[in-house]
């Protein structure tokens, strides 16, 4: 097919197609169509097949120009898509007409299509580009609090023989809210409620009004929350609530001894092999930390440094994706946790309006490294894979090959030389950038605030 092609750029990585198609092939193509047509045609008076084609044009002419018109615009979009390299739409949505272009056999046929195109952006330097990293170390309280962590999980809950309520006591209550008239708020109670007092992992943070409250006892509780309480619902008010002690149950926990560390895992035979595995699995979890912020820091001032618009259609996927992930999290469809969060007193806008900024910023993100890579020429060798696989096998505890059947999956694979084609990349921006000592943290600042 004939035809020329012209591409306007817009705001938010659009652009504007306009193309045009020469009118030979505009009347060779209605020719067709109307050959077509001769062909299925049943009109009475006549035989399929041999209707005229003027008595056919007087009474499908205007599907016949339309037929004709779908079928140059498709041939001449995928013709121009095969072709173009920089300038091909983006799959989240299909290219718009602006509007539907007029017909006629005897002329060219020109339209205009906009769509959304992948951003561009060059990243030319990484002049004033830094990172202050902090100096992490882990102290042998920090093994102390994760052995500490450890006993519990394998403790046992047993009943507390003085039922007297505690620090770290895990409680059972009944409790509901109280109106300015003294009587139950209908909807506010709530039953058997189970929680470890002293962690506030409860409503109204009543942790220090139930300690020395014994089982079966009730008490009624006022609490006044600071205009910055944190929880919304809460900051200003003046809450009045009754609560029952149900049960009084404590840890039960194991000594911290050789046998601890074998029911642990059989393959510490000693209580100090276990610390030392703590140790590098903290030392690995520190690494891994540093790197996440080091590169989150310093694609954030790339961002900052290299402006770029996201286009629409790919920012609404990536929300999209978002909601979809929060509704298989809460194990419901995307259209029931709507109501769900309708029925909360929020709406689904405000909340995809409130991820906006954190989605730009990492799809920014994602780009600028897509964007390096393939400016760098970054490839993996085979070589580096196995490396990859060694690596991999050594911080998870598990042996090469086992970790070569995980990533037997062609996508499995994929996706570890993206992973190892990126850390030969912020290996290569490492030594660019000036990265200095930050200040001094402890193993649990740094994890603070994910």
């Amino acid at each position: 097919m004939k035809l020329t092609k012209e591409f306007t750029t817009l705001e938010k990585s659009a652009v504007k197609l306009t193309v045009t198609i020469g009118k030979k092939d505009v009347e060779d193509t209605y020719k067709s169509t109307l050959a077509k047509y001769t062909k299925s045609a049943q009109i009475p008076g006549f035989r399929k097949g041999h209707v005229p084609a003027n008595v056919l044009e007087r009474k499908y002419g205007e599907a016949l120009r339309a037929d004709t018109m779908s079928e140059l615009i498709d041939q001449s979009l995928g013709q121009v898509f095969d072709e173009e390299t920089e300038n091909r739409p983006l799959p989240y949505a299909q290219p718009v007409m602006d509007t539907m272009p007029a017909f006629d056999i005897s002329k060219d046929l020109v339209y205009s299509v906009t769509y959304d195109v992948f951003p561009k952006v060059s990243v030319k330097d990484l002049n004033g580009v830094s990172y202050k990293e902090p100096q992490v170390t882990i102290s042998d309280a920090d093994i102390k609090d994760e052995l500490k962590a450890m006993q519990e999980r394998n403790a046992l809950v047993v009943e507390k023989k003085d039922e007297t309520v505690a620090k770290d006591d895990i409680v059972t209550i009944n409790y509901f809210e109280i109106g300015e008239d003294g009587n139950k708020i209908e909807g506010t109670d709530r039953e058997d409620f189970v929680f470890t007092v002293g962690t506030g992992e409860n409503l109204f943070k009543i942790d220090d009004d139930i300690i020395g409250m014994k089982k079966g006892e009730t008490k009624e509780i006022t609490k006044k929350y600071k205009k910055d309480d944190p929880d919304a619902d809460l900051a200003g008010q003046t809450k009045k609530i009754s609560v029952t002690i149900k049960a009084v149950k404590v840890r039960d926990l194991p000594a911290l001894d050789d046998d601890f560390a074998q029911d642990c895992n059989e393959k510490f035979k000693t209580l100090d092999d276990l610390k030392a595995d703590i140790k590098r699995n903290m030392e690995t979890a520190v690494t891994r930390r540093l790197k996440e912020l080091k590169n989150n820091e310093i694609l954030s001032q790339l961002v900052e440094k290299y402006k770029f618009d996201i286009p629409a259609s790919m920012l609404d996927a990536e929300l999209k994706g978002r909601w979809d992930m929060m509704a298989q999290q809460f194990q419901t469809t995307p259209e029931q946790l709507d109501k769900m969060i309708a029925a909360s007193g929020q709406t689904k806008e405000a909340m995809l309006k409130e991820w906006t900024g954190d989605s730009e910023k990492m799809l920014k993100s994602r780009i600028i490294v897509d964007s390096l890579i393939r400016d760098r020429n970054i490839s993996v060798t085979p070589e580096e894979v196995e490396a990859q696989y060694a690596v991999i096998a050594e911080q998870g505890g598990m042996s090469v090959e086992e970790v070569k059947k995980h990533y037997s999956d062609p996508r499995a694979k994929e996706y570890l030389v993206d992973d190892t084609k990126e850390n030969k990349l912020f290996e290569q921006i490492y030594a660019e950038v000036k990265i200095s000592k930050g200040e001094k943290k402890s193993f649990k600042e740094l994890f603070e605030n994910r």
